[in-house]
């Protein structure tokens, strides 16, 4: 099954300062010099409900889930230093090769990803930043595919907590533990991309963003954003039996 950009946003919560959506995968979360028709939320949010919205954080196109944006300047600035601070807890799911071990930290320094467009007078010889990413695994499954010199092939289901929020941090930290996640073009494993969409049609990024936590600018509350798996991953993560391990990301 292919998951296309909805037309009408999923509102996840609202009030006067704040709005978060469940971001589709495929859906820029801002307009882009180099894809000028392409759909993205910031341009969304004005056409569906008549406001400008202010980004405080990203979320990579093929990333679904929370995503939060401000009504105006001056929550966007208090909730972009929220950010910077690391004072919020952002958790995502993600399916990845092979068995990874019940629980691991990730401390891995990255260096800056550049975009040809978007970055191209920025230094490319900048030193890498420190990035930790915390990990535990949910679920194990094995496909009866064969893999390489395996008979087989194995798969788990990673709940993931970013400490630090470099580019493409989750993608590259999981591939640096030899652990790539499935769907991802760019960091992941070509063989096991092809086993998915061979199998189940994958055409996206196996990596949800499904919780979000933060104090509130204004009245000093600790908010919490959830966002569950789709109707098409709930699908696929029941034919890998994980079904109700999949609703524990976050708890």
């Amino acid at each position: 099954m292919t998951e296309t950009s909805a037309t009408e946003l999923n509102v996840l919560f609202e009030d006067d300062y704040l709005l978060a959506i469940d971001k589709p995968s495929g859906l820029l979360v801002h307009p882009s010099p180099i894809e000028r028709r392409a759909e993205n939320a910031v341009a969304l949010l004005r056409e569906q409900r008549n406001f400008k919205a202010y980004t405080i954080h990203r979320l990579d196109r093929p990333t679904s889930g929370v995503l939060l944006f401000a009504k105006d300047p001056v929550t966007a600035r208090a909730m972009s230093e929220q950010f910077a601070a690391r004072e919020t807890e952002k958790t995502y799911l993600c399916v990845c090769r092979g068995y990874t071990d019940a629980e691991g930290v990730i401390d891995y320094p990255l260096k800056e990803e550049l975009d040809k467009a978007a970055d191209k007078f920025a230094n490319p010889d900048q030193p890498a930043k420190d990035a930790v990413s915390i990990y535990r695994t949910l679920g194990h499954a094995e496909l009866d595919v064969p893999s390489g010199n395996f008979a087989t092939s194995r798969y788990s289901l990673v709940e993931v907590r970013p400490k630090t929020g470099r580019k493409h941090q989750i993608r590259r930290h999981m591939k640096h533990i030899f652990h790539p996640i499935i769907g991802d073009t760019k960091h992941g494993d070509g063989h096991h991309n092809r086993i998915f969409r061979d199998k189940f049609d994958l055409q996206r990024l196996l990596l949800l963003a499904t919780r979000l936590e933060f104090t509130h600018p204004h009245t000093g509350d600790r908010i919490c954003i959830t966002a569950e798996p789709g109707e098409w991953e709930r699908s696929l993560f029941a034919e890998l039996g994980w079904a109700d391990v999949a609703l524990m990301a976050g708890s």
